[in-house]
């Protein structure tokens, strides 16, 4: 077993103009100040990172691993969160994408596309550059608008929808291979990739690939319903990252798993800060645990109702009282002896002298 690492952040939901949130320097000391160990850098904002020239550059990458070293940092993974969501689009969110891109390939689906695979190929080789051995992202959609259809969908449909999605992932994946970085799907509404079962069947249009894995985040399973431990097991050998978020459910007269279309305070599911929601983290951990898991524990902050920075500060403190030092001996050591092969046929009364 290994003890997993962290605590550390996922930058992206607090970058922005104002310091301590507006450099990597400047970010970078927060984040150690407060006792993070590691960060999630999110590549697409360049204030505190260019992916590009990671990708290119190894004293800039050098540079970047040395900023966040004197402040008892190290980068965890990087994510394309919203690179890998333009990888696969349907035209009915053309337009809201659109802004995860950049201008000059606004209102050109193709264009976009082809920008967001560049963007992938990247972060294959700024991950290499950067020492890094798995990466975050998304898988786009194609088939999302037909999740719970009406009329039905026609025959074909979805399996056609995962050939696609599979054609579009296969040459990413073989860069991500050839950089020796596995990839790791968040499994999450909106994207194809959204549950055990669309995994599998994604995990198979890709012929088993050996770079094709998981980013557990438990906070979008309990939402939809779905048994969040027994997903650890079931997958355990694809689960690579790991996302500390919490959430809760709580059904009502006016509304279940779709939300009733309300804001997210108003809503039967939403997300929480750590340990304000209905997250069973011990049993998470024992079992991450108990798999061997060998990752970080990263924090994603997201809360309908608690300020970032207290959630921040609280959750170096929830991730520190998780993490499980592992044992190196059982507790019933103290009991044993040495193999006696003559003596253990005497124990169970099969003779030996």
């Amino acid at each position: 077993m290994k003890t997993i690492k962290g605590p550390a952040l996922f930058l992206a939901q607090f970058c922005g103009d104002e310091a301590p949130f507006n450099t990597l320097e400047n970010i970078a000391k927060w984040a150690g100040d407060l006792g993070y160990k590691g960060v999630q850098i999110p590549s697409w904002d360049k204030r505190i990172f260019d992916l590009e020239r990671a990708a290119n550059d190894l004293d800039y990458c050098k540079q970047v691993q040395d900023t966040l070293a004197k402040n008892g940092l190290q980068i965890t993974e990087l994510s394309t969160h919203l690179q890998g969501q333009l990888v696969a689009v349907h035209p009915v969110y053309d337009e809201m994408f659109d802004a995860f891109a950049p201008p000059e390939v606004h209102n050109n689906p193709d264009a976009r596309q082809k920008w967001a695979v560049e963007q992938m190929m990247f972060a294959a080789k700024a991950s290499k550059n950067l020492g890094l051995t798995a990466h975050a992202t998304f898988s786009g959609a194609l088939a999302w608008p037909f999740v719970y259809p009406w009329p039905q969908r026609p025959a074909g449909l979805v399996e056609e929808a995962f050939k696609e999605l599979a054609n579009r992932w296969k040459p990413i994946l073989d860069a991500f291979d050839k950089a020796g970085v596995d990839v790791c799907y968040e499994i999450h509404p909106g994207e194809d990739l959204h549950d055990g079962a669309t995994f599998e069947r994604f995990l198979a249009a890709v012929d088993n690939h050996p770079r094709c894995h998981i980013l557990y985040d438990p906070s979008h399973l309990i939402l939809q319903q779905l048994d969040y431990i027994a997903f650890l097991e079931k997958y355990k050998d694809r689960i690579k990252l790991f996302h500390v978020k919490d959430a809760e459910f709580n059904a009502t007269a006016e509304q279940g798993v779709y939300g009733g279309y309300e804001g997210w305070v108003e809503r039967a599911g939403r997300f929480r800060s750590l340990g304000d929601g209905q997250i069973d983290f011990k049993r998470i951990f024992s079992i991450l645990t108990a798999n061997d898991f060998d990752g970080w524990a990263v924090i994603e902050w997201e809360c309908c109702l608690k300020h970032p920075e207290a959630g921040a500060e609280e959750g170096v403190k929830f991730v520190n009282e998780h993490i499980i030092r592992v044992t190196e001996k059982a507790f019933d050591d103290f009991a044993g002896g040495q193999t006696d092969a003559q003596r253990n046929r005497r124990i169970l009364g099969l003779g030996g002298k």
